[in-house]
């Protein structure tokens, strides 16, 4: 604080008249917060004070209230002895002048919000808003408020992505379902790269007859850095850019949608606002279920996290049918990494975990 501050309501004294007690001190003044007493004080003296308030010269002390007792003359009555220090926050104890309160590249939450009002910061700069388009292909998709005909689902990848994306602070603009037809395909994604920073597909990346989205990437010119990456589940996605647009093509089943998006697209939408904190941040828990690996895959197994009565993180991997399952995987809090070549972990192996938003 800019003054020495104190801590509760009380009485402002001097430590050593208050070595014995109890002890009868003349009460001279009072500080209140926002008005401080200007007066020094003296043996014998004491200021009432109120939290917050400015600590008056010559006290070095504050004894809260409850063991204290008014009495007649303009006198208090303290009954409890205190030490030099006592309840006072000193001037310049929190933080000095120079020092850097707050980093850039970090999301700003209300805590950080008190501290920008504090220093007298009525605006920062902070990092634009990523603008992502979202489409979802396949020509089985129909719109939530439709009822799917016997070949048909509803589309749910594009409501899951766009929430992902808008919780890493992306503006989100959902495109019409895309079906199967290439050069239908390559307008949509033209259009949206015009306008993206990044464009998000879901579908399509696969190596079936109707999966089209790397071939329309490649015909519109799009740069295509990978089209497979050694992950289960979610093997076959592609990171491509167009013009200055990321593009990312998930897979179609939705767990595979969320694990890829997390792992991939949410470090990218972060990056691009320079975020200290891109990457999932990793966690070291023990599993309450033993769990299965691939041997040329790492695996990023859906699980639910607790804290056991001994205080450990605890994890257990959820009984789920496989990428396709999104009923079962809306119930996992976090992912169980399994390392590339492992092919099982038992009970009670510690375990790298990342938390799911």
């Amino acid at each position: 604080p800019p003054f020495d501050r104190a801590q509760m309501d009380g009485y402002a004294v001097r430590s050593i008249d208050v070595l014995e007690i109890p002890v009868t001190l003349k009460v001279v003044g009072e500080a209140v917060a926002g008005q401080s007493w200007k007066g020094v004080l003296g043996s014998g003296e004491a200021v009432r004070i109120m939290t917050g308030a400015p600590v008056p010269a010559g006290a070095d002390a504050v004894q809260q209230v409850e063991v204290t007792r008014e009495i007649a003359g303009g006198l208090v009555e303290i009954n409890k002895a205190v030490s030099a220090g006592q309840s006072i926050v000193e001037r310049a104890s929190e933080v000095k002048v120079g020092t850097k309160v707050l980093q850039a590249g970090h999301p700003i939450s209300p805590s950080h919000l008190a501290v920008l009002a504090s220093f007298g910061y009525a605006s920062v700069r902070v990092g634009r808003r990523p603008r992502v388009f979202v489409i979802a292909t396949g020509s089985e998709l129909v719109q939530v408020s439709e009822t799917p005909g016997p070949d048909q689902i509803r589309d749910s990848n594009s409501f899951s992505l766009s929430a992902y994306a808008k919780i890493v602070g992306a503006t989100v603009e959902r495109t019409p379902i895309a079906g199967d037809n290439l050069e239908t395909l390559k307008t949509q994604i033209a259009a949206a790269a015009a306008h993206a920073d990044a464009l998000i597909l879901s579908g399509g990346v696969s190596m079936g007859v109707y999966d089209f989205t790397k071939t329309a990437l490649k015909e519109l010119g799009a740069e295509i850095f990978f089209e497979r990456v050694a992950l289960k589940p979610g093997k076959p996605t592609v990171f491509a850019r167009l013009g200055e647009t990321l593009i990312f093509g998930l897979p179609g089943n939705p767990v595979s949608v969320a694990v890829t998006f997390n792992l991939f697209a949410r470090t990218a939408l972060l990056a691009m606002q320079r975020s200290r904190d891109a990457l999932l941040s990793e966690e070291t828990a023990v599993l309450a279920r033993g769990v299965k690996g691939a041997a040329e895959r790492a695996s990023y197994l859906p699980a639910q996290l607790w804290t056991d009565s001994q205080g450990r993180l605890t994890a257990k991997t959820l009984r789920w049918g496989g990428s396709s399952d999104f009923v079962s995987f809306a119930h996992a809090t976090a992912l169980v990494i399994v390392p590339q070549g492992v092919s099982t972990l038992d009970v009670g192996a510690a375990v790298q975990v990342v938390r799911l938003p």
